[in-house]
């Protein structure tokens, strides 16, 4: 599996608790903060309920 990294790229304010929940698990706290995550299925899909906030890049 690769890895991706992820960048908050819109504000979270305005948004329901359960995507401000789901940004706090994947680790992003700020914006413009970038983390980096293995690219598993559960990631995956998280990365998928938030996608409209984040700019995601993978890596092989």
């Amino acid at each position: 599996m690769g890895k991706v990294i992820i960048k908050q790229t819109k504000s979270k304010i305005k948004q329901p608790a359960r995507q401000k929940k789901t940004l706090i698990a994947l680790g992003v706290r700020k914006m413009n903060n970038a983390v980096e995550h293995e690219a598993t299925p559960q990631i995956m899909g998280m990365i998928e309920k938030v996608k409209h906030l984040l700019s995601v890049e993978v890596i092989k």
